[in-house]
């Protein structure tokens, strides 16, 4: 039976199938996170009250920033990625590297590409600890980072 395509014969992609490339770093574990934040860039603005005009005032752009990106996953044991933040954070070795996040489709060809670049680890956090639950420990990497580019 053919596929019913959705109303205007476009379905937006889903956002549960990414996966993120540490350039250099890491092995096939060391992809899956099961969140990704920080995906947004905007513009700082300046506000100009021109003279004699009273009803608004004019917003011109400046720079752009760019938030933090936060990485969640369940923690591994053995993982590349936290030896090198690790090595930033107590020994203050920072080394930045460039970090891929893709939106991948069902066969797991990339649909969009986002280019961090210059990510470095800021901090480092492991869940809470609790006897009386039974939960994945999730381990959180919040990075910063320069910019980013959309392919």
């Amino acid at each position: 039976m053919a596929k019913v395509p959705a109303a205007g014969g476009y379905y937006p992609p889903l956002g549960f199938h990414f996966k993120v490339e540490f350039g250099g770093i890491g092995n096939d574990n060391d992809v899956r996170f099961h969140s990704v934040a920080g995906l947004s860039v905007e513009y700082d603005t300046e506000s100009f009250k021109e003279g004699g005009e009273n009803r608004f005032e004019y917003k011109l752009p400046l720079r752009t920033k760019y938030p933090d990106l936060s990485l969640k996953r369940g923690m591994l044991t053995d993982s590349k990625i936290i030896a090198w933040v690790i090595d930033a954070l107590q020994n203050r070795e920072f080394k930045p590297v460039q970090i891929t996040v893709m939106l991948m489709n069902e066969q797991l060809q990339p649909l969009k590409t986002w280019n961090v670049h210059d990510a470095w680890p800021k901090k480092w956090s492991v869940s809470d600890f609790n006897a009386q639950e039974n939960g994945v420990v999730i381990e959180t990497l919040d990075l910063v980072y320069t910019y980013f580019t959309v392919n």
